[in-house]
């Protein structure tokens, strides 16, 4: 291997963590923005009812997330699940 390939390749593999946290953090973004538009009562916690037209994944596995059965997820919840 020449030493430019090996350069390369090692830059890559080095990379690599930084652009998974990137990917997370944008999701994590994603999330929080969709989560505000969604939360009609802005108190913070997602029902069923306020995911069910406008965040349909978290409507369908609203009851995996919401694992204590409190009646709602946080954003927190939500981006834990998504980032597992």
């Amino acid at each position: 291997m020449k030493m430019s390939s090996f350069v390369l390749t090692l830059s890559i593999l080095l990379a690599a963590p930084i652009l998974a946290h990137a990917d997370e953090a944008s999701r994590d973004q994603e999330i929080v923005e969709r989560f505000a538009k969604c939360d009609t009562n802005k108190d913070g916690k997602l029902t069923k009812e306020e995911a069910k037209g406008c965040m349909p994944r978290i409507y369908s596995n609203f009851s995996y997330i919401d694992s204590s059965g409190k009646g709602y997820v946080t954003v927190a919840e939500i981006q834990a699940m998504a980032n597992r």
